[in-house]
């Protein structure tokens, strides 16, 4: 047995680690604070709460808040180039993993000349190694789902060419990351059930990856088992402090598994599809191909012991047959009311689904090579296919 392990992060992890942050030692003393457009982090009092633990640190700050849902080449530059021009020395990603990833991408460039698009493998990317370390970034993250917290991917669309591509190497992980429940307690039920899929199935793809190994096994394991037992509590009940935290760490969780493991092709079928549409929310989208993605994998003969697994510890424990999985993963879609998502309506047709599969292979292809077996472009279109509503 032989592997090589390295998660450099350091997490703070629990209710009211956001009040430590000040004691901690900051990467820098002037930071850059990426966060969204939108207004949840302004108007509970997060960005406040940070700047308030920066200041009491004695770090300067300034903030950059244009962030989308589904993150953009455009504003990686424009905030690096802020960056740049105001000498900050580290980044500060607050919200969910748009803005993480965001951080990420913009620490990479405030520190390298050049386009983005340079450093990023896959489709019409450069694949360059940037010259020079990226900025030292500190994820603060609002809600659990992409892991982003605990490994070093950053997802970014090239809006012209309809490429949502991930990045990032060991020196983009997060130096310093707090995971506190607290911030996620005024995350909507319908977020909170995307987000808490997404970690889902980072585990569970990083489970049937075939560069799976002991350690992220462990991980994507009690990763399943925490969200089969909690998800659904969190989203009915969102002030569930105890539900919110175990997603939490399932999420946490679930980053370690991207850091050990990884995503497999259904991961490139989402992002194909929210590169075209980029309101069609990730999760969203991977609960849209998750059913007939697993029941692909339930009826290929290739992870049967692995499915089974994943079934029992997503709850079902009587689980003897791979479609358990499905059974179970039907079940959890039922009882966090995400059963109903349709294709149609964010604009997909049906007449189109080649698209979708065809973008998936040329900018993520490389997620292809780490499934449990190999999937063809028709095995892919078949996904979509069945998956269409």
């Amino acid at each position: 047995m032989k592997f090589n392990y390295y998660i450099p992060t350091r997490i703070l992890f629990g209710k009211g680690m956001l009040n430590r942050l000040s004691r901690q030692e900051l990467p820098g003393k002037k930071a850059l604070i990426v966060t969204t457009g939108g207004t949840s982090v302004k108007k509970y009092g997060y960005l406040a709460r940070v700047e308030e633990q920066l200041d009491k640190a004695g770090a300067e700050h300034l903030l950059f808040d244009k962030i989308l849902p589904n993150p953009i080449k455009d504003h990686v530059m424009e905030g690096a180039a802020l960056a740049k021009a105001n000498g900050v020395d580290f980044v500060v990603g607050l919200g969910g993993g748009s803005a993480i990833d965001s951080a990420k991408a913009i620490a990479i460039m405030a520190a390298n000349e050049g386009d983005y698009w340079d450093y990023i493998s896959g489709g019409t990317g450069k694949g360059l190694t940037p010259p020079n370390d990226p900025l030292p970034v500190v994820a603060i993250t609002t809600t659990a789902g992409t892991g982003t917290e605990a490994d070093p991917w950053t997802v970014t669309t090239k809006t012209e060419t309809n490429e949502k591509i991930g990045g990032g190497y060991d020196k983009t992980f997060p130096v310093l990351s707090v995971v506190d429940p607290e911030l996620m307690l005024t995350v909507p039920k319908r977020l909170t059930a995307y987000q808490g899929f997404d970690a889902l199935f980072h585990s569970t793809e990083g489970y049937l990856n075939c560069t799976a190994y002991v350690l992220s096994d462990l991980y994507a394991l009690k990763a399943i088992e925490l969200i089969g037992k909690s998800l659904a509590a969190a989203v009915a009940d969102g002030g569930n402090l105890e539900a919110r935290a175990d997603v939490a760490l399932a999420n946490t969780l679930a980053g370690m598994v991207e850091s050990t493991s990884g995503c497999t092709s259904e991961h490139s079928l989402a992002h194909a599809i929210s590169a075209y549409h980029p309101q069609f929310e990730h999760g969203a989208a991977l609960i849209s191909v998750s059913r007939a993605y697993y029941t692909h994998w339930a009826k290929a003969g290739c992870c049967d012991e692995r499915m089974v697994d994943m079934a029992k510890a997503l709850g079902r424990k009587d689980a003897k047959e791979p479609m358990d999985f499905v059974a179970a993963l039907e079940e959890l879609m039922r009882a966090c009311g995400v059963d109903d998502i349709r294709m149609s309506d964010y604009g997909m047709k049906r007449e189109e689904l080649e698209k979708y599969a065809r973008n998936a292979r040329e900018t993520m292809g490389g997620l292809y090579e780490v499934d449990p077996a190999p999937l063809s472009d028709a095995d892919a279109l078949k996904i979509l296919e069945e998956s269409y509503r």
